[in-house]
């Protein structure tokens, strides 16, 4: 290794962002948190939007207060969603939610139209409503999409705006539903049957490439150097998460936990299987050629809209009391479709139990272990599922990101999944974003060192299976998550 060196990692979630300067080198890892921001959606003509400029904004404020240490920056973010530019580059207004009602419908019309069968053979990608291409179907013939001559995903947009730049990173393209997981490039077939225009959509870039450098005018806000590199991550946020998990070999499974649960394994090719499709696994890029290949379950989503329909709570003292209360008394299908808008998620809960013939949760507690007791059996059957459409043995779960915080849902899924959790580290995200901008400065030389670095330098925890797999089984099967 070389001497440290910083480098600011923009990392935007679907309800905050942050901004960290991550120091490498010598065998030493360190990651400073220097901006935190909210990221609050905006309802607009009824539909929801992202506030962009105001994260915009934000990101200025953190590479302002990021100071002139770091020798590059990388931006990563959630997936699927994107910004329009006109032919001058103009936003064509504020990037809709995926979370908007707008695509309802429109994935099933699009399945029936081309077949899921083709359109799983292209890009390899898991069938949810909000993927980008439902979007811009969903979007078409309107006066912005007719208008538009380029497509920028979050991560892109916001690069462009940096360095005035246009491209495309490969992770977080192969999340739209329109690149050809085979060939990593467009599926420029699939965007001519659909209607959509080919002209949108702008080259690809590799993690590790050089995406350009800093405008004037943003090198003047920020008080930062106009040379200042602008390094192309594993831009969409599981990517990089994905990076940064601290394993050894590859007879592992990871949990990407936040909002969402990401949950697959990592393999040098795609799954394409009819079996993969009907179990709505997704084959996305990573970094070095390699597939994310994995199944989005909800994640702390409901839990944290509990929260919020509560005008909040004392969440540690909730998991206290959760920890307590009765096992799989309740459990739910964390990836129902009435848990993914917005909203009263305790009444959908509720209502789910009734429906279902379970007693509703009596209280704030019992809510809660509800949801941990269900997030953990979506964990135990994505895992499983992984493992036997792969192919890939599996020793071992490496759950990352803010639920590693979670002591009681890193037991509950150590105990569903029947194998030991290493739970960590919680910033995965920011820290796989700096090791891809490490090792395009030759910090660090390859993914192997990568996560090495990680493993030696972050703090972990292990959590020991002690379950009772006819418990969970039961508890499974009232779901349908057998």
């Amino acid at each position: 290794m070389t001497d440290r060196r910083a480098f600011t990692a923009v990392d935007l979630g679907a309800s905050s962002g942050r901004v960290m300067v991550g120091r490498a080198g010598n065998g030493e890892f360190d990651l400073t948190e220097v901006h935190r921001f909210a990221n609050r959606p905006v309802r607009i003509g009824g539909n929801l939007h992202w506030d962009i400029l105001g994260l915009y904004r934000e990101v200025l404020d953190g590479l302002r207060a990021a100071g002139p240490e770091p020798v590059s920056v990388g931006i990563d973010s959630w997936a699927v969603d994107y910004g329009l530019l006109d032919g001058q580059g103009g936003l064509l207004g504020n990037p809709v939610h995926y979370r908007d009602t707008r695509t309802d419908g429109v994935m099933d019309e699009v399945r029936a139209e081309v077949g899921a069968r083709r359109l799983y053979d292209v890009s390899g990608l898991q069938f949810l409503p909000f993927n980008t291409v439902y979007q811009l179907v969903a979007a078409a013939r309107t006066e912005q999409l007719e208008n538009a001559e380029t497509l920028l995903l979050i991560p892109d947009l916001l690069t462009y705006w940096l360095t005035g730049e246009i491209g495309a990173e490969l992770t977080n393209a192969s999340t739209t539903g329109l690149l050809d997981v085979r060939s990593r490039d467009w599926a420029h077939h699939l965007t001519s049957l659909l209607g959509i225009p080919q002209r949108l959509f702008p080259p690809l870039r590799r993690p590790g490439d050089h995406a350009g450098t800093l405008r004037p005018d943003v090198a003047a806000e920020t008080g930062l150097p106009e040379t200042l590199p602008v390094t192309a991550v594993a831009s969409h946020d599981t990517a990089s998460a994905v990076a940064a998990v601290p394993a050894t070999g590859d007879r592992f499974a990871y949990i990407s936990c936040g909002t969402w649960s990401l949950v697959g394994v990592e393999l040098p090719a795609p799954v394409l299987s009819v079996e993969s499709r009907t179990a709505n696994f997704t084959n996305e890029a990573g970094i070095d050629g390699t597939i994310r290949y994995l199944r989005n379950v909800m994640g702390l989503w409901l839990l944290q809209e509990s929260i919020r329909t509560w005008g909040g709570a004392d969440l540690s003292a909730l998991l206290a009391e959760a920890a307590e209360a009765m096992p799989f008394r309740s459990v739910v299908d964390p990836d129902s479709p009435e848990f993914l808008p917005p909203g009263d998620m305790p009444g959908r809960i509720a209502a789910y139990c009734e429906r279902t013939g379970q007693p509703a949760p009596r209280s704030r507690a019992e809510t809660v272990r509800c949801v941990l007791d269900s997030l953990a059996l979506g964990h135990r059957a994505a895992v499983r599922q992984a493992a036997r459409l792969s192919g890939r043995e599996i020793d071992v779960v490496h759950l990352v990101g803010g639920g590693s915080r979670n002591e009681l849902l890193c037991r509950l899924t150590a105990d569903a999944c029947g194998l030991p959790v290493i739970a960590g580290p919680v910033e995965a995200t920011a820290l796989g974003n700096v090791l891809v901008q490490a090792r395009a400065f030759g910090v660090v030389k390859d993914l192997g060192e990568m996560r090495a670095l990680v493993a030696g330098t972050q703090p972990l925890r292990r959590y020991e299976p002690r379950g009772d797999e006819s418990a969970w089984a039961s508890a499974a099967a009232r779901v349908g998550l057998g």
